[in-house]
């Protein structure tokens, strides 16, 4: 599983020009789910989400976290985060997860995020969405349960 993180002070996703969900200081954190994950991914990714120490203290030193922050997170499937373009012009995503395994493997990571006991606000799996946020910093991340 790879989650890219981004420090943001708001993001909201649209669908069909309606806001569906949105936060306010927090994270947003897109989730691209590989064919092989596993709950041991999804409690990884979780675990590092909540518990990275991005958020600045009153001298600029990240020293704290979104469990410290009681930070909101805006989780979104984004299957390209397994993008492969080393061969071609058109990306190759074999690695991602078939959409029925994804979607699956998807709410249960959003169901391990509800145990945190943060706010958090989801996009619509599947759906055509759009994003809107401003990065904060910017601080962005990518995680790798993988590696």
């Amino acid at each position: 599983m790879k989650a890219l993180i981004q420090r943001v002070t708001k993001s909201s996703v649209n669908i069909n020009e309606e806001i569906f969900s949105n936060i306010n200081h927090g994270l947003l954190i897109l989730v691209g789910i590989h064919k092989s994950d596993t709950i041991k991914d999804i409690k990884y990714i979780v675990d590092k989400c909540i518990n990275l120490r991005i958020f600045s203290d009153k001298n600029g030193k990240f020293n704290y976290s979104a469990v410290d922050m009681k930070a909101e997170l805006l989780v979104v499937s984004q299957f390209t985060l397994y993008a492969d373009v080393s061969k071609g012009r058109r990306p190759s995503f074999f690695e991602s997860a078939t959409p029925s395994n994804a979607e699956k493997i998807y709410d249960e990571t959003i169901e391990e995020f509800n145990k945190t006991g943060l706010n958090i606000e989801t996009g619509e799996f599947g759906a055509k969405m759009k994003i809107d946020l401003t990065n904060d910093g910017p601080v962005a991340i990518l995680l790798n349960s993988k590696l």
